[in-house]
């Protein structure tokens, strides 16, 4: 067997900061632009969202006090682009001088492995000192409430804030308590999908004892829509005249999710590229490309599945779906989805099923991998989360698509 030479050097993985790769053609270059996570030069139909934001944060940090915006809306609606690049701009102006000193933070719950990490997280951004998550709450506490004279305002982003839901709703209430301490100087931006979590998840009258100013994402429409993705292939001939409109109206029957639809063009300049190479001529994203993309990514395995499913089955999705809308949480108890079902139910004018009969759907879906069901429970508390996106369900399920 042959020895490992002495002075060798151990290997190390190559490094991936060097320059990105020229595009070879327009459409290569149209698909870096419309990639998700590239950042535009601009953020088109946010404007008003924009200013409002950047008024509320700049006139608090100018001011010395606190306050809560809560920013809600859909998946897909630019939230969190539009308060990253307010940030961005006040930071700007800090670092130029023209903005008092401020300190930002944030905070993605996607990206906590249980909701009262945020305060360990939030501690550290501060302080750099790490502790545990109840040492850390007591901290912030005596850091937010204790009247003390402070450096500097704090900015808190909260991305994905449905996510630090707990059964006490510690995590949530201190967040949204600590802006209104006197002498906090605490700005909290509180990104989630649902409208009214704050009355949800807290006792009504202390989520309006808080005081939030609120903000709501539209979905886009689909003139919205066009207008984006046309704003990011500026300068680039390579769509048909008709074929973003297209591609925007599709989406935005179903969801007005912006990464839809860059998602759907960036594919449909794939599927026009790989046709032009086996036909020849100049590469142009066509109806038909588009149409090909939304085939794709509309009638996958799962979709066409839930197409087929019977009524009662089709229905318990829907109900699901509801259930998650109406909580914010994408999970929820079987007993909160029975109660759905049977609303569904009524208002369809159909065979209201018993518990036992729903529990059998519910195991059927969970074995044709459409939910993910709690292992080894039976019960009513039994958790329940979508192996499938909301869109794709509302996709299948719309009564104008063919079976």
């Amino acid at each position: 067997m042959p020895k490992r030479a002495v002075n060798r050097e151990r290997p190390t993985l190559p490094s991936r900061s060097g320059p990105k790769p020229t595009p070879k053609n327009d459409l290569e270059e149209a698909r870096a632009r419309l990639h998700v996570s590239a950042v535009p030069n601009c953020l088109p139909c946010r404007e008003k969202e924009f200013s409002d934001i950047f008024g509320f944060v700049e006139s608090k940090i100018l001011d010395g006090t606190g306050g809560c915006m809560y920013i809600s809306g859909v998946p897909g609606t630019g939230k969190t682009a539009t308060v990253k690049e307010v940030l961005k701009i006040l930071e700007a102006e800090r670092d130029d001088g023209n903005l008092q000193d401020f300190k930002f933070v944030e905070v993605n719950g996607m990206k906590l492995t249980e909701p009262r990490q945020a305060y360990v997280e939030i501690l550290k951004a501060l302080t750099g000192k790490e502790a545990t998550a109840d040492h850390a709450a007591n901290i912030l506490n005596k850091m937010f409430t204790v009247p003390a004279p402070r450096s500097s305002p704090v900015v808190l982003l909260v991305d994905e804030l449905d996510l630090l839901w707990t059964r006490k709703q510690d995590v949530m209430y201190n967040i949204f308590d600590w802006p209104t301490k006197e002498m906090a100087r605490l700005i909290v931006l509180a990104v989630a999908n649902t409208m009214d979590l704050p009355e949800r998840m807290m006792i009504k009258r202390v989520a309006s004892r808080l005081g939030l100013t609120r903000m709501t994402f539209q979905p886009y429409t689909f003139r919205q829509l066009e207008e984006i993705v046309a704003s990011r292939l500026k300068g680039l001939q390579v769509f048909d005249s008709d074929a973003v409109q297209l591609a925007a109206r599709k989406v935005a029957a179903v969801s007005g999710d912006a990464r839809r639809a860059l998602d759907i063009c960036r594919r449909s300049t794939e599927i026009a590229e790989s046709r032009t190479e086996d036909a020849g001529g100049e590469a142009v994203v066509s109806m038909s490309d588009i149409n090909a993309a939304v085939e794709e990514m509309f009638c996958s395995p799962k979709i066409l599945a839930i197409r087929n499913l019977a009524v009662q089955e089709q229905l318990f999705l829907k109900a699901v779906v509801a259930e998650f809308q109406r909580s914010g949480i994408e999970e929820a108890d079987f007993c909160k989805l029975y109660d759905q079902h049977q609303t569904l139910c009524r208002f369809e004018g159909i065979h209201v099923p018993t518990m036992t009969e729903l529990s059998a759907i519910c195991y059927r879906l969970g074995s044709m991998r459409l939910l993910l069901t709690e292992p080894g429970s039976r019960d009513l508390s039994m958790r329940i989360r979508l192996n499938v996106s909301q869109d794709d369900i509302m996709y299948a399920l719309r009564a104008d698509i063919p079976s």
